[in-house]
C-alpha cells in the first residue's frame, strides 16, 4: 500500500517523509481544533514546518525531523520559541527520540509528537510558555494573512506575485 502524501501549496521544503509526518500531525490537531499552516515564515527569517492556533488562541509551532542527522544537526530550533506559546517536535515512529530527552533539547520546554501519514500521538505534551499578548496578536494576524493569501493563490494562480512583502 502506498502511503498518502500531504499536498502543500506552492513550493515546499518538506521531504516526502516529512510531509507524511505533517499530515498525521495535521489530522491529530484538526480533531483537537488546532488549525495549522505548513511552511510558515517567521519574522526572524526562519520557517516553521507547522504553525497554528488552538481553540484558546495560543500559537503552536511544530518542527518536523525525519532523520537522526537532521535532528542532531539542527541548532536553529530555539529561534522558534519566541514565536509560540507551545513548541513540539514532530517525528516519525521509527526515529530514535532519546536525544530529545537531553538538556540540549530543553525537554521541559518542548513537546513531542510521533506521526505517520495517517495519524499522530502526543507522547510528551508541550508545556505552555505564554507569549506577551501583543506578540501573540501579531503572530495570529500574520497567520491569518498568510492563510488568506494562500487561499486566494490556490483559486487564482495569477495572484501569486502579489502581496509578498
Amino acid at each position: 500500500m502506498v502511503k498518502p502524501t500531504l499536498v502543500l501549496p506552492g513550493d515546499t521544503m518538506l521531504s516526502a517523509d516529512a510531509k507524511n509526518v505533517a499530515r498525521g500531525i495535521l489530522r491529530l490537531f484538526g480533531r483537537n481544533n488546532i488549525w495549522c499552516l505548513p511552511e510558515m515564515p517567521l519574522r526572524n527569517n526562519r520557517r516553521a514546518d507547522l504553525m497554528g492556533i488552538d481553540a484558546k488562541g495560543q500559537v503552536v509551532i511544530v518542527e518536523i525531523k525525519v532523520s537522526r542527522a537532521d535532528l542532531l544537526g539542527d541548532n536553529k530550533w530555539p529561534d522558534y520559541l519566541d514565536f509560540c506559546d507551545r513548541f513540539y517536535w514532530g517525528l516519525p515512529p521509527e526515529l530514535d527520540r532519546s536525544p530529545l530527552e537531553t538538556e540540549a533539547f530543553l525537554p521541559e520546554t518542548c513537546g513531542v509528537i510521533v506521526a505517520d501519514g495517517y495519524d499522530a500521538e502526543i507522547v510528551r505534551p508541550a508545556p505552555s510558555h505564554p507569549l506577551a499578548a501583543a506578540r501573540r496578536k501579531v503572530e495570529i494576524e500574520r497567520l491569518a494573512r498568510a492563510s488568506l493569501r494562500r487561499n486566494v493563490m490556490s483559486s487564482d494562480p495569477d495572484c501569486t506575485t502579489w502581496g509578498q512583502s
